[in-house]
């Protein structure tokens, strides 16, 4: 089974955008189709960007409840890492380290994300694919 970690942009965009390509990744995590691997860092990114903007919880129709909840689920579902090796495999955005980190100590071979100008431009880290959520999709037969 393929062990993957999704960062918080394609987590959010789950969350935000029901049906679309990232929801559709993790409905394969739903499904058993692959190991979602999260870390408690990528968690409290999550949450803090759902829960600490009033704008986009206007504009989407949602509450601190119904964030809290499906991170919450985000956790019940998830393989949670911990002890992340401290590393700087992205030096143009230091805080998109944690990202890979977790994928390192999960031992996962994709990471999933749709930070283009970060993290998609390495390709890979230690045999660690980096992949858009669609690319992921492909690769899954998802």
């Amino acid at each position: 089974m393929h062990r993957a970690v999704l960062d918080s942009s394609v987590l959010i965009s789950a969350f935000l955008t029901r049906g679309g390509v990232p929801d559709q990744v993790l409905d394969a995590a739903e499904r058993g189709d692959l190991t979602l691997c999260l870390s408690g860092e990528i968690l409290a990114e999550t949450a803090s960007v759902l829960l600490r903007a009033p704008k986009l919880q206007a504009r989407y129709g949602f509450g601190p409840a119904t964030a809290e909840a499906f991170c919450d689920g985000l956790a019940a579902m998830a393989e949670i890492t911990a002890n992340l090796p401290k590393l700087q495999a992205v030096p143009a955005d230091p805080k998109d380290d944690m990202m890979v980190a977790t994928a390192v100590a999960a031992k996962a071979e994709y990471l999933v994300t749709g930070d283009r100008k970060h993290l998609l431009s390495l390709r890979a880290y230690e045999g660690i694919q980096i992949v858009t959520p669609r690319k992921f999709l492909d690769l899954i037969g998802g």
